[in-house]
This record gives C-alpha cells, sequence and structure tokens, in this order.
C-alpha cells in the first residue's frame, strides 16, 4: 500500500525536526570526545548510532514529499 503524500506544512515539520535532529548529532558527537566515563560515552555513542538513523529516516520522508522534485530540490 503507498503511503499517502505529505502537505506543505507537514514537510516542513519535517525539516524543522532534521534540522533540531542534525544539532543534536552534532552536540552529542562533540560531547563524546568530553566524556571520560565509559558508560556515559557507550550512551553516547548508542544515541549517535540511533540519530544517525533517524536523520536518514526523516530525509526519506521528505525526498518522498510533493514539495521536492525528482532531484530533491525544492519547489518554489
Amino acid at each position: 500500500m503507498q503511503q499517502p503524500k505529505l502537505g506543505v506544512h507537514e514537510t516542513m515539520e519535517l525539516h524543522e525536526l532534521l534540522t533540531f535532529k542534525n544539532l543534536c548529532l552534532t552536540k552529542t558527537t562533540v560531547m563524546t570526545g568530553l566524556v571520560s566515563d565509559p558508560n556515559l560515552k557507550s550512551i553516547l555513542q548508542d544515541d549517535i548510532s540511533t540519530t544517525k538513523r533517524q536523520i536518514g529516516e526523516l530525509k526519506e520522508l521528505i525526498k518522498d514529499s510533493d514539495m521536492c522534485s525528482p532531484e530533491g530540490v525544492m519547489h518554489q
């Protein structure tokens, strides 16, 4: 079954989430280098893996939206 297309407002919200998740990934990556506790470092590394997967999923949803052309460029 084909997934319904997203509306403009939904696509924009996905862009906002993608921006937020990219910021989270950057912050967690930087913090991982500053942490000496192995348990905390493991938690941060797990978060990095999860966030990278989530970013990929958001990109796929955005790519499949009506606002994007086949080349992945936003329509004006």
